[in-house]
């Protein structure tokens, strides 16, 4: 049976995702941070849903060593997809940044996720998917131009993703391949501006913002139908690129 690991599998993106997976049939292994309750109940859905088996998994990507080490925790043998949802989205107008923040969104949405590939690749080489395993981390439409005001230090750590897909696509082939998904909008975080989500939203040429399930078609079309993609950074705006 094929089987996955999602990192930030309990809630929102990282939640639907796992559905589409567990839809799909993958064993799951699925990560939270502090949302034990969630993790929970998005395990109990995929078992639902059709998953052979799913585990969870606290971690915290914060914490480099951890990241470094969580493939040690994860049962023995292959792994055919590795997702990475988990980042740290933190709003830092310009004047109020320090070496810190910095720091933390590059070890959130940069550092870790390189880790972690590090330590999986041997899994992910064993894997028996056609085009074989697959990595997909999710980047941002806006750290590859058209940037936010008050992102900085993440509109940097979301490049630095980028360009580790491109590399790691190099590293890994051909046994492995490493996708990246830059959305636009595909779940507004709980406290963004109502007025502030209507002027984006206006600007998104297919009317509406994306959704959770919108990210997590993408995943398993990358996991399961695209064999011959590799080291791409795939837009997910509704055409909010364009303007």
């Amino acid at each position: 049976m094929p089987r996955a690991i999602v990192i930030g599998g309990a809630r929102r993106v990282g939640r639907a995702v796992a559905l589409e997976l567990a839809r799909a049939g993958f064993e799951l292994d699925l990560t939270h941070r502090t949302s034990v309750l969630e993790a929970s109940s998005a395990a109990s859905e995929a078992r639902a849903l059709g998953s052979p088996e799913v585990r969870l998994h606290a971690l915290d990507l914060a914490d480099a060593e951890a990241a470094a080490a969580f493939a040690g925790s994860v049962p023995p043998g292959a792994v055919d997809a590795l997702v990475i949802v988990a980042s740290s989205y933190a709003r830092t107008p310009f004047g109020s940044i320090d070496a810190a923040a910095c720091e933390l969104e590059m070890r959130v949405n940069a550092v870790a996720p390189l880790l972690l590939v590090q330590a999986l690749a041997p899994r992910l080489r064993a894997s028996g998917l056609a085009g074989g395993g697959a990595v997909v981390a999710f980047g941002d439409i806006h750290a590859q131009g058209r940037p936010r005001r008050a992102y900085a230090p993440y509109l940097m750590s979301k490049a630095a993703l980028h360009a580790m897909v491109e590399a790691l696509a190099l590293e890994l082939a051909p046994e492995v391949r490493v996708n990246a998904i830059a959305p636009g909008v595909v779940a507004w975080p709980d406290d963004a501006p109502a007025d502030e989500r209507a002027r984006y939203e206006a600007r998104i040429p297919l009317a509406r913002p994306g959704t959770p399930e919108d990210a997590a078609r993408m995943v398993r079309s990358l996991v399961l139908d695209m064999p011959y993609v590799t080291g791409s950074v795939l837009r997910l705006d509704g055409g909010r690129w364009l303007r």
